[in-house]
């Protein structure tokens, strides 16, 4: 007995991580396939090379420079009037420019500080992303599941109608049965049928909608009532103060303020004076008929004030200006809506919970009371055709909606994880 309890055990895990493999690859074939995260990984790409464009503000620039020509003089004529010799020369520059800027009134330092926030920003907009992506597969998934347990139990239904249409059929001839208790097999038969072909079309359109997110064939088969073991909050405080430190959504509203501070920081250092220094180094050849060589350096320092600029800076203070109380504003809806997302989050996945239970209940009693009026009704007791037809309706609804409340209960850990913020492909196992 025990040694049968154990193989028994053995069976249910393996099959266990049969099914968490599936997925996991699943899940992962949804990151590789799906042209949203290719794109935003591209722009992350694009936003780090932004924050080496802003650094190399700080460094100096060196230019090189050259030109070649070919001059002829002709007619040529002194003040006396009188003619003088035809020249050809082919003058030669060259040049060696260093510039570098001293001080830009800080607008260079709060770029690069923005172009690093942006890159940031960048990172966090993947991770959401990311997330996004994990809870519309696991959606896919748990529906397509779901789909394919409702045609199974509707073809159930069918046939044990079809069963039941032929033998009140043959009750009918022999006379236990009246012509509207056939009447009502036959109607059930009927319902039932118009029930299947709802089910097959909504399996079809839940693989389709699962090729569409994951990008693969759909599956087989599915185990609704395995759920991958996630790290689920044990509370709604809990839940709360991980969402407050890691919700994607509440540090993207954050960034953003900080990148607006930057830019109203910057749109200030455009009104500074700014500094700079140059040195640069000339070589000329043929440079005339009287001069063959030179050789030119120079060390210049410049000072810039843009003292006015027809009230642009000005104005472009104030815009930056109305733009950080934008995103003040929206970090703190942001900050309440968050919360407010994770507490209906947490009260779905309680209440998903809850009718797990409940729905598990009345799935075992029903498969008892449909046993129960069943046989009593192929033994000829008193139970009625009617009775028959209402206990499997019954039945089938109880079938469907545990099977419904399978697949919300799983979905609803996904969900409440996405809302907090921390739904990753490593806290899937």
């Amino acid at each position: 007995m025990l040694n049968k309890i154990l193989i028994g055990l053995f069976f249910i895990l393996l099959s266990s991580n049969v099914y968490a493999e599936d997925l996991l690859q699943i899940l992962s074939k949804a990151f590789e396939n799906n042209s949203k995260l290719n794109a935003q990984r591209a722009s992350l790409e694009a936003e780090k090379q932004d924050v080496n464009i802003s650094r190399g503000d700080f460094l100096p620039s060196v230019t090189l420079s050259g030109d070649a020509a070919s001059q002829k003089d002709t007619n040529r004529k002194n003040q006396s009037g009188s003619s003088l010799q035809d020249t050809n020369s082919t003058p030669e520059n060259r040049s060696v420019l260093v510039e570098q800027q001293i001080f830009s009134g800080f607008s260079n330092y709060n770029n690069l500080k923005k172009s690093k926030l942006e890159y940031e920003f960048a990172k966090f907009e993947l991770n959401k992303l990311e997330q996004e992506v994990i809870l519309s597969a696991a959606k896919a998934y748990y529906n397509l599941g779901y789909n394919a347990k409702s045609l199974e139990f509707n073809q159930s239904n069918v046939e044990l109608f079809e069963r039941q249409v032929e033998s009140d059929r043959s009750r009918l001839e022999r006379g236990e049965i009246s012509l509207t208790d056939f009447a009502q097999s036959e109607s059930s038969l009927a319902g039932a049928t118009a029930k299947l072909i709802t089910a097959r079309n909504e399996l079809i359109s839940g693989q389709k909608n699962f090729q569409k997110i994951i990008g693969l064939e759909a599956p087989e088969e599915i185990l609704l009532a395995y759920t991958p073991k996630l790290r689920i909050p044990t509370s709604l405080r809990t839940a709360t103060s991980i969402s407050d430190q890691i919700n994607p959504r509440l540090n993207l509203a954050k960034l953003d303020l900080e990148i607006s501070k930057r830019e109203l920081y910057a749109a200030r250092g455009d009104l500074s004076p700014s500094a700079s220094v140059s040195y640069q180094k000339k070589k000329n050849y043929d440079l005339s008929s009287t001069i063959d060589e030179r050789e030119q350096e120079e060390i210049k320092a410049t000072l810039k004030w843009p003292l006015f600029k027809g009230g642009k800076n000005i104005s472009s203070v104030k815009k930056a200006s109305f733009k950080l109380k934008e995103k003040e504003l929206i970090l703190q809806d942001t900050i309440d809506q968050v919360q407010i997302d994770t507490a209906n989050a947490w009260t779905n996945y309680n209440s998903a919970k809850g009718i797990l239970d409940a729905t598990s209940a009345q799935l075992k009693a029903a498969e008892i009371a449909n046993e129960g009026i069943t046989l009593e009704y192929d033994s000829g007791n008193r139970r009625t055709t009617l009775e028959v037809i209402q206990s499997r309706a019954l039945l089938l609804d109880s079938r469907t909606s545990f099977a419904k409340a399978q697949k919300d209960y799983a979905i609803a850990q996904f969900n409440l994880l996405a809302s907090i913020g921390d739904l990753y492909l490593n806290n899937i196992k």
